[in-house]
């Protein structure tokens, strides 16, 4: 029976989600390093075994867990994690103790936004026009080379943490004197690409990269961080074969190939010009967020967190059939206070509730979130993509959260 080890700083309900599904796989003895003490697992005694940490970010902690489970369990088959933070630790960890996984370099290339970049750039991939900035004088050199707008976020960014755009020059100066840029914390700046953004998934083993989703974000993320009152969607397209999407098809493949993607799932967020072309905007060796895994599922009829877990512990993979169209509308309150009333639920269930497959609804009562993911969302499914993209659009437009 393999060892297998998963770690997260916290046990967040999503990463409880992926350890249930790790737990789920028959013959397989599961350990979880944690920030957080056992008692989430209660209801998985027996199956999971548990060992706390202070921070597991830390590659001496990690080292030090992991050595602890194994005098317990045995050689450790695997040890993982989906944080996209815990990435280079854990290929540290991997490689002071033996253990198959990506490789530290490659987890530097995908957790090091600029210099994944640079290695798209070098091997004539498109993705935006970038400079890392040591000084105030690059930053100023680069938006000057590159004209405005563009985009600041920090070279080992998540989840457009702490990213935004900037329009001229006044704006970019009053930003970097906050947090003036150096050569041990530089920041990272870009090419504002004009057009539609999209997500890329991909599951490799060994270096094959075996299938793919994408979606299409409405509108891009940088535009819902910037305006809070934006309720927005995600759509995945059951077509997602088409010859449409030939460019980025053969595109991501090539990029995962330069930065060293072997086994695992990645999320690449990428742009359709509007003059028809692409670019890649940065890639993450880790499932992705909002909700899109949820969407994958739902497209397929299958479990894929549990699927991803199949590829990390065992290296397979049971191709699914794309069934169905997916999409997911995010609901956010628009003001300050807390939420006092959410509107135009009941009309959306009576004209689309034969579409809808999950929801959360906003808690009345709650502080209005600061993520982009906003304060709930509905998810509804289709075999036609038009008749879930109208849904969508229904539901952004109907439901309205209500904050005072």
């Amino acid at each position: 029976m393999p060892f297998v080890i998963f770690a997260a700083p916290l046990l967040s309900d999503n990463a409880f989600r992926m350890v249930e599904a790790a737990a789920s796989i028959p013959d397989v003895q599961l350990a979880v390093i944690t920030h957080d003490g056992p008692d989430r697992l209660l209801h998985l005694q027996g199956r999971v075994a548990h060992w706390r940490v202070e921070n597991v970010l830390d590659v001496a902690q990690l080292t030090w867990a992991a050595e602890g489970l194994s005098r317990t369990f045995g050689p450790i088959h695997r040890l993982f994690g989906s944080y996209e933070q815990l990435q280079v630790p854990l290929a540290e960890a991997r490689a002071r103790l033996g253990i198959e996984g990506m490789s530290v370099e490659a987890a530097n290339n995908f957790r090091d936004k600029a210099r994944m970049k640079t290695l798209l750039r070098g091997a004539g991939l498109p993705c935006a026009r970038h400079r890392l900035a040591g000084s105030m004088d690059d930053a100023v050199a680069f938006a000057e080379a590159n004209g405005f707008p563009i985009v600041v976020k920090p070279p080992a960014g998540a989840g457009a943490i702490s990213t935004f755009r900037v329009d001229d020059m006044h704006t970019l100066l009053a930003a970097l004197r906050e947090t003036a840029p150096s050569l041990e914390q530089p920041v990272l700046l870009e090419e504002f690409v004009q057009g539609e953004e999209h997500s890329f998934e991909t599951m490799s083993i060994d270096g094959r990269h075996v299938w793919h989703s994408l979606t299409h974000y409405y509108p891009t993320p940088l535009t819902v961080l910037a305006n809070p009152w934006i309720q927005w969607s995600l759509v995945l397209p059951r077509e997602v074969d088409g010859a449409q999407y030939e460019d980025i098809r053969t595109a991501a493949r090539r990029a995962l190939d330069v930065l060293g993607m072997r086994t695992g799932i990645t999320h690449m967020e990428w742009f359709r010009r509007k003059d028809g072309s692409i670019a890649i905007s940065e890639v993450a060796a880790r499932p992705p967020g909002a909700q899109i895994t949820q969407l994958m599922s739902y497209a397929h009829d299958v479990d894929v967190v549990q699927a991803w877990a199949q590829v990390m512990i065992f290296g397979t993979f049971d191709l699914p059939e794309r069934k169905y169209a997916a999409g997911a509308a995010f609901l956010r309150g628009q003001g300050e206070g807390r939420i006092v009333a959410v509107h135009g639920v009941e009309a959306v269930n009576r004209e689309l509730g034969a579409l809808i497959v999950a929801a959360r609804t906003p808690s009345i009562g709650a502080t209005p979130s600061t993520s982009y993911e906003g304060d709930g969302w509905v998810i509804v499914r289709h075999p036609e993509t038009r008749v879930v993209e109208r849904a969508v659009t229904t539901i952004i437009s109907t439901i309205r959260v209500e904050v005072a």
